[in-house]
């Protein structure tokens, strides 16, 4: 006879474990318990059966892996949290007594715990860093644009301001910009770096304000998280790219308003210094020899002198060939080799031409443009630009400069009697456009045509340049057959009814039968249209009878299919058959979104057709 098992000592009993049980397993506060899930990237799992993994109860609770619970039981931020609990007692106790020499030694030896071993284990490569680093990017975004107060401190919102600018100054040093959207939410920007794609969300320069319904805590704990993260990949793409980290700041320029302009980018001064010959000294490894040749080659062709935003970026050196990924093969595995993407592969890349978009042109914000979102824009893919005293220091032209070449400006167009010439003959040379033509060109790839987006001219659709999910509604793609017809079927029914009285128009509709249905009233309006328009009553009626066919054979499929998918439902189980019809809930509505979407498209289509004529 086999042994006898325990109930609650094997299967999914064993390999989960309750939010509670892990919380007293750990010995911490749920506070704690949460900031730790956070900063390890542990999160609740779905058992099978939870009935089983709660040991026979059914009440509604979370489950976390038991491997992972034991995997936090080993985490040094576990004692640092320990230590600040016990920390806390003391200076409360400190303080009821009085005791204010006491509570100063202990404010002094405050404990505190770093998340740089964390960052190593959760991203064991850097492309595995910035492949993640989307999220990170919005949320300090966010933060940068929140007001401060007795939830989120001065301080805080400073140093999300300063990561958001150092992102922005590698990204238009870098010229990684690939797309933008400017929708409700926000500005949606995308750049290429090291081959990942990165995309985040930038909130408007509107007064933000903190909903009292958001957990601020939650939120904090994932900001201490990303600002670690993203300093080392910002201390990493500054290095990669010969640049010194952290760039350094201009406060006067800061306080005059000067934004990313306050900082400078500065190029590395990388010198070795090459040691004193001595016979008895170690010998050098073939690694050490390599890493000097390369400092010393890098340190010949960087300048001692800080640049500013116009830096280049030095392209790999031939002494970096012993970098390569180099396949030793194995006698056990005769297949192909993977490729494993390298810092020199990744640099080798050819820049696409969009990255010198505006190169060729200089630009002049006008005082209701935002000024830090065209900035990036503009500077991003090699444009120069200025702008008036009133949007900040540090333009580095006037508005009365002979090379500007574009003028953005986003307000309706005054004529003025009492203007220049020289004036006039200045605004004549230079092109007034709209906002939207910036963001437009870059997602196109090459210039748009200016007249489109004029000053005070009607603005095309902007729409979004990021991939839409499958069978996602295309807004550029071209009505089809049945659509085309019946949108001018409609404008011609709507032309024929409001033109009766005139029979020479009437006899220039389209002879072609309108779309009928099986009802009486609309197959004799149908009728009464087409004798309006000169149709034959013997080719209307082969027409109503073609079409009500039509109609019937298409019932009767659909009356087939939907018999075979209800018999097909009922071999689901319950389960299944829920997961099913939530399914098909969402493709309907998706196709209702569709239908009202291509109504809407071709009320317009009509509209400007009547319009044209």
């Amino acid at each position: 006879m086999g042994r006898l098992r325990k109930k609650g000592k094997a299967g999914a009993a064993k390999a989960y474990m309750t939010r509670s049980t892990a919380v007293k397993k750990l010995q911490c506060s749920l506070a704690d318990f949460r900031r730790l899930c956070i900063l390890k990237g542990i999160f609740p799992r779905e058992p099978r059966n939870k009935k089983k993994a709660n040991k026979g109860s059914t009440a509604p609770t979370s489950f976390y892996y038991a491997k992972d619970i034991a995997y936090l039981l080993h985490e040094p931020i576990l004692t640092k949290l320990r230590d600040h609990k016990a920390f806390a007692k003391k200076i409360s106790r400190a303080l009821g007594r009085g005791e204010w020499s006491t509570a100063k030694h202990l404010e002094e030896q405050k404990p505190s715990y770093k998340l740089d071993h964390i960052i190593k284990e959760r991203y064991p490569t850097f492309v595995d860093a910035v492949r993640d680093i989307d999220d990170a990017l919005c949320m300090i975004f966010l933060f940068a644009s929140l007001p401060a107060n007795d939830r989120v401190s001065a301080a805080l919102v400073a140093n999300c301001s300063r990561l958001a600018a150092e992102w922005q100054l590698y990204v238009m040093h870098s010229r990684s910009l690939r797309k933008v959207f400017l929708s409700i939410k926000g500005i949606y920007y995308q750049a290429d770096v090291m081959g990942q794609s990165v995309t985040w969300l930038v909130p408007y320069q509107f007064t933000q304000n903190i909903p009292s319904d958001v957990d601020v805590r939650v939120m904090l704990t994932f900001l201490e998280l990303y600002q670690t993260l993203l300093g080392f990949v910002f201390f990493k793409l500054y290095t990669d790219a010969g640049l010194i980290y952290p760039p350094p700041l201009d406060t006067s320029r800061d306080e005059a308003g000067a934004g990313i302009g306050a900082f400078s980018l500065q190029v590395a001064d990388r010198k070795v210094v090459a040691p004193e010959s001595d016979s008895t000294a170690k010998k050098a490894s073939s690694k050490e020899v390599r890493q000097a040749i390369k400092s010393i080659v890098v340190g010949k062709s960087v300048s001692e002198h800080d640049e500013s935003m116009d830096v280049v970026n030095y392209p790999p050196k031939a002494t970096e060939a012993d970098e390569e990924f180099v396949h030793h093969p194995s006698a056990n595995d005769s297949g192909t080799a993977v490729s494993l993407p390298t810092l020199q592969s990744l640099s080798s890349i050819p820049r696409s031409n969009s990255s010198s978009l505006f190169s060729p042109y200089t630009f002049f914000l006008s005082r209701e443009v935002s000024r830090p979102v065209f900035e990036l824009l503009i500077r991003s893919f090699g444009g120069r630009v200025g702008w008036p005293h009133s949007s900040g220091s540090g333009s580095p032209f006037t508005e009365s400069d002979e090379s500007i070449t574009h003028v953005i400006i986003d307000r309706p167009p005054v004529t003025r009697d009492n203007e220049s010439w020289e004036r006039s003959e200045q605004n004549g040379k230079r092109k007034y456009v709209q906002p939207q033509w910036i963001a437009d060109c870059i997602n196109a790839g090459r210039i748009l045509l200016e007249d489109v987006y004029r000053q005070g001219a009607t603005l095309p659709p902007h729409l979004s340049p990021f991939d839409a999910k499958p069978g996602a509604y295309d807004p550029t793609a071209p009505l089809s057959g049945d659509e085309l017809e019946g949108s001018i079927h409609e404008e011609d029914s709507g032309s024929t009814r409001g033109s009766e009285s005139d029979s020479e128009e009437v006899k220039g509709v389209a002879t072609k039968p309108l779309p009928v249905h099986v009802d009486a009233e609309s197959l004799r309006a149908a009728e009464l249209a087409a004798e309006v328009a000169g149709v034959d009553y013997d080719e209307f009626e082969k027409g109503v009878k073609k079409l009500q066919t039509t109609r019937r054979g298409a019932a009767g499929v659909t009356a087939k299919q939907g018999e075979e998918e209800d018999m097909g439902k009922v071999l689901l189980s319950n389960k299944k058959r829920k997961l099913y019809e939530r399914m098909k809930h969402s493709q309907r509505k998706q196709e209702a979104e569709h239908h009202a979407l291509k109504a809407k498209r071709k009320k317009i289509e009509t509209e400007k057709r009547q319009s044209a004529r």
